[in-house]
């Protein structure tokens, strides 16, 4: 006979990552996790609808299989039995792909895009999709088909996004692992929304089979997760090369499986530059003072934490025409057919684009180059850049964005996201950290810059950061209550 198998899930099984090693050990089974998966979901996503479509059959044959390998002494790939949620712009083959759009709400896939089929192949289970703006366009995940999702602290509020649903899903413990993308913060604002981690690559390493456009910042596909740890891991499979990934012309050559163990760091041995709005970009008294705060505690960890000059101003009026162009290759095939009550922020940016010239295009291209000079020259001397998560905290998801910001008028849904955008203008990787909360008990959430193609590094810096939360609850990462 075999060996016998624990088939409940252990409450101290806190991570994706230890969860697979129980499994890979039999002191879990997968079914046993998808169990508990799919109960968490049934318990509070009546209540913050992240996820939007469920895949309970596929998941269970997909955890049962892994079980009946591992009962052969199979040897069990990375994430072999942990259950993962899908942000539905991503296809997964036999579960629908709406976009958050009602006109998609039959659009059921043959095949996975390459992100799920690379998670499929090391095991993962795919439970089901999670929520989004119509198109994965805006930071604030409501959509006519499928309403609002709430964020986990106050479900009043908005999670932002576009990658809500996933942010929600990760925070709230639906799953420990969704997959997000990000064009000018979808990773990184609901990130910090939900006091969660989510890691936006320097642009090349997870590959992207379904870009329009051959070279851009744009387009990102990424991690959400409860940990850097975990976010390293599941990185370690979705860069991987395998099943499409060398079709994307920008995925350069790169071993994915160094992300499965990160470095030890200290972090008295780290420069750090700090700033609280990048030269002057919009962010609100309550962010800039929530900040300080955070770095005034930070202060005497590392050799250096120095505030800098940094100044990135102009990058979100560059933002603003180069979306332009990638939306043009995105939608040129569709956009005449499109009604007049069509996704509005979509629609927004396609009509800015058609009356932007293309010497506007160029000099926007010639501009984005001196920002990513700038961004170099500071990385001359610092190991990495600490900013602001998003310029103001949570508001009423009532609100597509919110209307002012200390007074001030904000103009479109991309005006509010400048910290985050125009980090996408210069290309480099982040980590988005939670620390701690506000007074009203929301997410506080920060950006960890590091050096363009220093990703690795750059995640073994987060994890020696998050580390410091243990030390100091106002740095740590938030965990919801749901009340009855």
């Amino acid at each position: 006979m075999g060996e016998a198998e624990n088939t409940s899930a252990p409450q101290d099984f806190t991570t994706a990552r230890a969860q697979g090693l129980a499994i890979a050990r039999g002191e879990l089974s997968a079914t046993a996790v998808l169990d508990s998966t799919l109960a968490q979901i049934a318990a509070v996503n009546p209540t913050l609808n992240a996820v939007i479509t469920l895949a309970p059959d596929s998941a269970r044959a997909e955890a049962e299989h892994w079980d009946q390998q591992r009962r052969k002494g199979e040897a069990l790939p990375a994430l072999a039995g942990l259950p993962v949620l899908i942000k539905d712009n991503q296809h997964a083959a036999g579960i629908r792909t709406t976009w958050g759009s009602a006109d998609h709400l039959d659009t059921v896939p043959a095949t996975d895009s390459g992100i799920v089929a690379r998670l499929r192949a090391a095991g993962a289970v795919v439970v089901g999709k999670t929520n989004l703006p119509e198109y994965s366009i805006g930071a604030n995940t409501v959509n006519p088909a499928f309403g609002a999702t709430g964020n986990p602290f106050d479900p009043t509020r908005t999670c932002g996004g576009s990658s809500g649903g996933s942010g929600v899903a990760v925070a709230a413990d639906m799953t420990k692992l969704a997959t997000g993308s990000d064009h000018g913060g979808s990773l990184r604002i609901p990130a910090s929304y939900c006091g969660i981690v989510a890691f936006r690559a320097s642009p090349g390493v997870v590959p992207n089979e379904e870009r329009r456009t051959p070279a851009t910042h744009y387009s990102v596909q990424g991690p959400m997760a409860q940990n850097v740890e975990d976010a390293a891991l599941m990185l370690s499979v979705i860069a991987d090369r395998q099943l499409g990934g060398s079709r994307d012309p920008m995925a350069f050559p790169l071993d994915a499986s160094r992300f499965t163990a990160l470095e030890a760091v200290e972090t008295a041995s780290l420069r750090v530059a700090v700033s609280a709005d990048l030269g002057g970009l919009l962010v609100s008294a309550e962010t800039k003072a929530l900040f300080r705060d955070r770095m005034e505690r930070l202060s005497g960890r590392f050799a250096a934490l120095d505030w800098c000059d940094l100044d990135l101003t102009d990058a979100p009026s560059v933002d603003w025409l180069l979306r332009q162009d990638v939306f043009v290759s995105q939608y040129f095939e569709e956009a005449d057919s499109w009604s007049e009550d069509f996704a509005p922020n979509v629609r927004q940016t396609y009509d800015a684009a058609r009356q932007t010239s293309m010497q506007d295009i160029a000099k926007a291209r010639f501009r984005q180059l001196t920002l990513i000079q700038r961004m170099h020259d500071l990385f001359e001397h610092y190991d990495a850049l600490l900013v602001p998560g998003v310029g103001v905290q949570p508001f009423e998801w009532k609100h597509n964005y919110p209307p002012t910001i200390d007074g001030q008028v904000v103009e479109n849904y991309m005006a509010w996201l400048h910290m985050t955008s125009s980090i996408t203008v210069v290309g480099n990787p982040v980590v988005a950290l939670p620390m701690g909360q506000d007074a009203k008990g929301l997410p506080f959430g920060v950006q960890l810059i590091g050096p363009r193609f220093s990703d690795h590094r750059l995640l073994s810096i987060a994890a020696a950061v998050e580390a410091l939360g243990a030390t100091d609850a106002h740095l740590a990462r938030p965990i919801p209550t749901f009340g009855a």
